[in-house]
């Protein structure tokens, strides 16, 4: 999911700011290195975001191999979702202080380990560690990444507009998970061993992914002295706090629905009679490329409008996601993912904006990360109550009330940013 870093975000459309000895990013090679040095880290940025999303096409696969529920998928969907937080709140800013390939490199391992554990074994345990890997390694990437492609953009093009630079993090971010999701599913239903193959070839990718980060130039220079360790903060103005919760309930229902797609999505195609892995990528594929699509068109509209076309959208989006479920229509579920996907996606993003006003100069990461929180409890708690609720009730009676609360939350928010 979308983790931005810590001096700014590209759903505002601002400029991160390296900072090193000098106070800012540090020009080492020539424009022409830190151009081929951007499109590298891009390349790094995608393969990873797309390699978190893999599994999803497969669950149905791990299911009949090791006989476990549709409640187990959300354990093991729940588990990527702390190690993101995990790596946000301890490490996320680190690249400010030891450089940016100090930090994609781990990033980078972290998820070559992961692929490592999923290309061995199957069995459940291995699948949460595999996937905790895998969080922590988005967690690190995603923040680092993004910052660096800043970096790179403003050497590279000095006077510029950050634009380019905000497009390509988005799409490299959000474009990256619904690939992920696509390749998966067309390699599952195409290829021999589908819980092996689709690792083994990222696994290829990610040592030319470890080689292109050592090849884009560093862009910050390790302060002296070195500060202080300390996990991210989370910070809040006292009179911002209503601002800010509102701004974070919007985050939680547009990570929930990501959520949705990412975990669940097999659960509920099974439900409509469709078995197909590439059916199941292009579901989730579509979810995602939406959102990054409707963040990139509508970034220049205002922050409150951003979120009321946003949460307006979202509850359309789960009308037509639950007629599509109850009336067993796979067109309409599809259309009901392209609108969900673009509804969260500015939602989010109006979000971030918001909080962003909302936030200190000095404090911007620590208040974001308070909006992360929210967010990846939205990522994780309800799609762990949707799963365990399609235990014991029909998927089509749990997605009527899943959507229904998100139906509701969407349009109180709403009714809340229209009258400021």
């Amino acid at each position: 999911m979308t983790v931005f870093p810590t001096r700014t975000t590209p759903a505002q459309g601002g400029s991160a700011r390296a900072t090193g000895a000098g106070g800012g990013v540090t020009r080492r090679h020539s424009a022409a290195r830190h151009q081929a040095g951007f499109w590298l880290v891009a390349a790094t940025f995608t393969l990873t975001m797309a390699f978190s999303t893999v599994p999803t096409p497969l669950y149905p696969l791990y299911q009949r191999a090791d006989g476990f529920g549709p409640f187990v998928v959300t354990i093991v969907f729940a588990t990527y979702a702390v190690g993101v937080l995990t790596a946000l709140f301890l490490a996320g800013h680190l690249s400010d202080w030891f450089g940016r390939r100090k930090v994609l490199l781990p990033a980078i391992v972290l998820s070559i380990g992961s692929a490592a554990i999923f290309v061995s074994w199957s069995s459940v345990p291995a699948l949460l560690v595999a996937r905790l890997l895998s969080g922590l390694s988005v967690g690190l990437l995603t923040a680092t990444a993004t910052a660096h492609l800043d970096d790179l953009h403003r050497l590279a093009r000095p006077g510029a507009s950050p634009l380019r630079a905000n497009v390509v993090a988005t799409g490299a971010n959000l474009g990256g998970l619904g690939l992920g999701t696509l390749i998966s599913g067309v390699l599952a239903e195409h290829v021999p061993a589908p819980l092996h193959t689709p690792y083994l070839i990222f696994l290829g990718l990610f040592v030319l992914g470890a080689l292109a980060v050592v090849l884009a130039p560093e862009t910050v220079e390790r302060p002296e002295p070195r500060p202080r360790y300390r996990p991210q903060r989370v910070s809040v103005p006292d009179h911002a706090r209503p601002a800010f919760f509102a701004a974070a309930g919007a985050a939680l229902i547009a990570f929930a629905v990501f959520g949705l797609f990412t975990s669940l999505t097999p659960v509920v195609l099974r439900d409509l009679n469709v078995a197909s892995p590439t059916v199941t990528g292009l579901a989730a594929f579509l979810v995602f490329a939406s959102a990054a699509l409707a963040q990139i068109l509508l970034a220049r509209l205002g922050t409150r409008t951003q979120l009321l076309v946003g949460l307006g959208s979202l509850a359309v989006g789960m009308v037509v996601l639950t007629t599509a479920v109850w009336a067993a229509d796979l067109p309409l579920f599809l259309v009901g993912g392209v609108v969900s996907g673009a509804a969260a996606g500015t939602a989010f993003k109006g979000s971030v904006s918001r909080v962003l006003s909302l936030a200190v100069p000095e404090r911007r990461g620590e208040t974001l990360t308070g909006l992360f929180l929210a967010a990846y409890l939205g990522l994780s708690l309800p799609v762990l109550g949707l799963g365990l609720a399609v235990q014991t009730v029909p998927v089509r009676d749990a997605v009527l009330v899943f959507a229904g609360l998100v139906t509701v939350l969407a349009v109180l928010l709403a009714r809340r940013f229209a009258r400021r």
